[in-house]
């Protein structure tokens, strides 16, 4: 009797966290489209700019702001969703899950100090409004080290697949572990699982999570967030390269 009431609470918590992990992924759609209109506000910033139409390059970042703050609302979902789904054990009463979710997000938001004002996001449409009429150049009050600082962080958390050493904007099929959030080759990941009998740690140095084949995904927001980061490399190589010809470039000799 007791080993039948194990596995019909196993099969429960095995469907919730099916379900979870489902909204989890259909949160991050979501995401995904925010940062996608995050980009095209930033585009048609670039462009006003040009044109020197100040007012209303800076209704858009107001505009900005507000998608920044909703974008982080939906992370903050996406975590206490998936915190749910990874805790829940079905007990003898019947379970809140309104409740039990509101409370993993407040765990969540305590947890996170981000302000729209100071978020990476909010920087790269500056950064990119300033580049039209001062490329090269730092931003008022901005050292070089904010710049290093602020463009490495997203969600990203590795740059090289720990099993192949090939950068992210690399691979064939990468995925996702729902746990760490590292990010690997799929089929490489999956034959180290394998190997391990399904259960083995992360192979990112340091890194104490364990992976399970069904618990590494490629989820919308990752291809969307890989591309982000083609696109920052080639920007910053860009940069450097103005850089390096701005120092390189030979001054006119004084007249004697």
């Amino acid at each position: 009797m007791a080993s039948t009431s194990a596995s019909r609470s196993d099969g429960v918590a095995g469907r919730i966290k099916r379900a979870a992990s489902n909204l989890y992924s259909e949160n991050q759609t979501l995401v995904t489209d925010i940062r996608k209109a995050l980009n095209l506000l930033k585009e048609i910033a670039v462009d006003l700019e040009r044109d020197n139409q100040s007012e209303m390059v800076k209704q858009l970042e107001d505009a900005v702001v507000e998608l920044i703050e909703t974008h982080e609302n939906c992370l903050h979902h996406s975590s206490a969703i998936q915190s749910v789904g990874d805790a829940y054990r079905p007990g003898p009463e019947l379970t809140d899950f309104k409740k039990l979710l509101d409370a993993e997000l407040e765990k969540v938001k305590a947890s996170s100090s981000s302000s729209p004002q100071n978020h990476p996001l909010l920087h790269q449409f500056r950064q990119a409004v300033w580049n039209v009429h001062h490329a090269g150049q730092l931003m008022p009050g901005e050292e070089q080290e904010d710049i290093v600082m602020t463009s490495t962080q997203s969600n990203i958390k590795n740059l090289n697949c720990p099993l192949t050493g090939k950068p992210i904007t690399e691979l064939t099929e990468p995925v996702r572990s729902l746990d760490c959030k590292h990010i690997y080759e799929k089929n490489v990941i999956l034959n180290f699982i394998q190997g391990g009998r399904g259960n083995v740690k992360c192979p990112v140095s340091a890194c104490p999570r364990m992976l399970q084949a069904k618990q590494v995904i490629c989820d919308p927001l990752l291809l969307f967030e890989i591309e982000e980061q083609r696109l920052l490399n080639r920007e910053s190589a860009r940069t450097n390269a103005i850089e390096d010809f701005t120092e390189t470039e030979p001054h006119e000799e004084e007249s004697p």
